[in-house]
């Protein structure tokens, strides 16, 4: 019988996958048994990514996926040159903190274009009948800041915000196709983008929402683990939800 949660025999697109929680996704994913397509700007970093993945037959790629336009093309000839994709886990993404008085329209349009125009275009592409031939499960990176809020945080929030309405519309659009679509939303994490976040906030700023963790921060496998549980048959029955997997931030 197989285990509900292999990935045995399934091509799994991951973006964001030279870093914290694309790598994790990616490395756990290959652990499960799926081939891994990874995708990120930094190609030496990708490098050690498919370094650490398990198994034979992955592929790594540099794209900058703010090209929106050409994704289903591009997502086509892929699926042309190395078989149709079964998962796509989008964990690129940007977090850029401004106070209202410094948050200006650049930020916020740029802010939204990769944080929700990119997954947009991914999920327009995997559905093509030529990439996505019998169904598959996507999986969006979302976040806690989609949920709740923080200071300096008001464009993050929004694009994030956003993505898990869009989630929820896609559910329903997609199910007569036999694909699924859901969100996780990290919080505070101690890899990639976590530790971008402690550079940037004041250290009372940083501490005090690190405290609002009550299993304390988390580590990138934990939220890896929530990604492979949606890319897997034992989420068959789950579409346009959003998992928190944030330490029971968002039980306050």
């Amino acid at each position: 019988m197989t285990h509900p949660y292999s990935l045995a025999g399934t091509r799994i697109l991951v973006t964001g996958a030279s870093s914290g929680l694309g790598r994790a996704t990616a490395v756990l994913a290959s652990r499960m048994g799926a081939q891994l397509i990874i995708i990120g700007r930094d190609a030496a970093r990708l490098e050690q990514t498919l370094a650490q993945l398990e198994g034979d037959g992955h592929r790594a790629e540099r794209r900058d996926l703010r090209d929106t336009a050409g994704i289903p093309e591009w997502l086509a000839r892929l699926a042309s040159d190395i078989g149709p994709l079964n998962g796509l886990a989008h964990a690129a993404g940007i977090q850029i903190v401004r106070p209202l008085r410094s948050l200006d329209e650049s930020v916020l349009n740029e802010t939204m274009a990769v944080n929700l125009n990119t997954a947009l275009a991914l999920t327009k592409g995997f559905r093509q009948k030529s990439v996505c031939a019998q169904g598959g499960s996507i999986v969006l990176f979302s976040s806690v800041m989609g949920l709740t809020g923080q200071p300096g945080q008001a464009a993050y929030s929004a694009s994030k915000g956003a993505l898990i309405g869009m989630c929820r519309s896609l559910a329903l659009e997609l199910a007569r196709e036999k694909i699924r679509i859901n969100c996780v939303a990290p919080g505070l994490v101690n890899s990639g983008m976590g530790e971008r976040l402690r550079e940037t906030l004041p250290a009372a700023q940083f501490e005090a929402a690190a405290a609002m963790h009550p299993l304390g921060q988390g580590t990138a496998e934990d939220v890896a683990g929530a990604v492979v549980f949606l890319l897997s048959g034992a989420s068959a029955w789950i579409t346009g939800t959003t998992l928190a997997v944030d330490g029971g931030y968002t039980a306050h």
